[in-house]
């Protein structure tokens, strides 16, 4: 009776410290740091994301370049990524990029084009962004 309340104590503890234990992926992680304040971190875990086609995380990559959250400021970074999730369907990306064309000169949005083009065909190898 003994030996079965002491192995009834260690698997309800298990259970307790599993659920406890439990750790939220990337993308939760990188919202928390985000909603925080802490930017470099949330960037840290959104690029990876990002390069691995998740349009949410593009977007919130666009947000970022676009409002100097952790990175300079800079309208053509941001629409490189607010291309990329608008691509993946993202409407919100959509609005926000035709927001920030329109800060943009022709020449800067014809090269922020091309960076965008050479990010997805290089598979965001090649990307600095």
């Amino acid at each position: 009776m003994k030996k079965q309340m002491i192995l009834g104590g260690l698997i309800l503890s298990a259970q307790i410290l599993g659920v406890a234990g439990a750790v939220a992926g990337p993308w939760e992680d990188g919202m928390t740091a985000y909603n925080r304040g802490d930017y470099v971190p949330a960037i840290r875990l959104f690029r990876p994301l990002a390069e691995q086609g998740n349009a949410k995380a593009q977007k919130v990559l666009g947000v970022m370049y676009r409002r100097g959250q952790g990175v300079a400021r800079n309208p053509m970074r941001a629409f490189v990524w607010f291309s990329s999730a608008a691509a993946r369907g993202d409407a919100k990306a959509k609005v926000a990029l035709r927001a920030v064309s329109r800060t943009m000169t022709r020449e800067e949005v014809s090269q922020a084009r091309e960076m965008a083009q050479a990010c997805e065909a290089s598979n965001y190898r090649n990307c600095e962004y």
